[in-house]
């Protein structure tokens, strides 16, 4: 008796996922008055960096968006320091009215300034999602906005998005979300992760995902935002596992001082897990790695059988035979990425004519 011969599981790339959204920004596109305005700013000689400004640039010019590339620092002559000028260039292009959106080349200095930098790009520009008044919103699940909370003084009013609705209420729009967790929740939701069947809000209830990496720029945002969407998340990084989940809801008979807590505390809640990788792994539906090393790689064997795999860093964290037990691989997210950077851009676009 011969054994079957093991079928292989699907490797999905970026493409057909892309596809819907370079469509809807075509026609959004085709709707407005004038193109918006994309500034890139490379202030190092990082290889990387000056590949993804390319990238950024090809992409614009297909689908009619004006790119300017500002080259500050290394990027403009190897006898300046890397990053040198990068500030400058940020404060510039947010006091040009005429520039809708800014896309600063990361990493520059380093953790700490990179996030300080981040935090001076206006969040009326900000088409990456990195400011802190986003972070804000997705921690606290404020998924709809008043464009003019962006600009005042101080954090909005905390109020949990409660709706069946993905359309916003009138007189809001929906806020950005940092634009890598977004595409890699949209590639999710095209594999059929999400379940539509379920109310918005909770249609990734009953998914255990783990994800590799707890950056601020994607892991942790990342696990907030499926956490918010009702999954169970082990965020895995160097020197701990953490677990987040959604937080419930107030009980119709609590107190009025449970019920006025309640508002101000973040929609997940986060634990530590006293979970292994090799646990995590054996007990996921889904595996997202965005670990940024070459050296990494996720033991095949230690995944679950059928889960789905999603490749986001630069280099493969996943071995080759990845697709031995996952039902699906999907090996990078860039092209998805770059199109929900240009839905934040046309999303900014609205919030600037408000």
């Amino acid at each position: 008796m011969s054994d079957p011969v093991a079928r292989k599981g699907l490797l999905l790339k970026a493409d057909p996922i892309a596809t819907a959204f370079r469509d809807e920004v075509k026609d959004t596109l085709e709707e407005c008055s004038r193109p918006p305005k994309l500034v890139g700013i490379l202030a190092t000689s990082s290889a990387p960096s000056k590949n993804y400004a390319e990238f950024t640039r090809k992409q614009c010019e297909e689908l009619g968006v004006e790119f300017v590339l500002k080259k500050t620092g290394a990027a403009l002559d190897p006898e300046l320091g890397e990053g040198e000028g990068v500030e400058e260039a940020i404060i510039e292009a947010n006091e040009d009215e005429a520039v809708h959106g800014i896309m600063v080349y990361f990493p520059i200095f380093g953790v700490q300034q990179d996030h300080y930098l981040q935090q001076v790009v206006s969040p009326l520009k900000d088409v990456e999602g990195l400011h802190f008044k986003f972070h804000y919103n997705l921690y606290h699940n404020i998924r709809f906005i008043e464009p003019k909370s962006l600009v005042a003084a101080g954090m909005p009013p905390v109020a949990p998005t409660e709706t069946a609705s993905e359309e916003p209420p009138p007189g809001t729009v929906k806020s950005i979300i940092p634009c890598t967790p977004l595409a890699i929740v949209k590639c999710l939701e095209y594999i059929g992760v999400y379940n539509k069947i379920l109310p918005y809000g909770d249609r990734a209830y009953g998914k255990t995902v783990t994800v590799i990496n707890r950056s601020e720029v994607v892991g942790r945002p990342l696990a907030a935002l499926l956490a918010n969407d009702g999954a169970r998340v082990l965020s895995v990084d160097i020197d701990s596992i953490q677990e987040y989940t959604k937080r419930p809801k107030v009980s119709a008979n609590a107190s009025p001082e449970s019920v006025s807590a309640q508002r101000y505390h973040p929609r997940h809640i986060v634990h530590p897990s006293h979970l292994t990788l090799q646990e995590c792994l054996a007990i996921s539906d889904v595996v997202i790695s965005a670990v940024p090393s070459a050296t990494y790689k996720i033991k095949t064997e230690w995944l679950k059988d059928g889960c789905i795999c999603v490749n986001v860093a630069a280099d493969k964290n996943f071995d080759k035979d990845v697709r031995d037990k996952a039902s699906i691989y999907v090996p990078a997210v860039g092209k998805v990425t770059i199109l929900m950077l240009l839905r934040n851009l046309l999303r900014l676009q609205q919030y600037q004519q408000v």
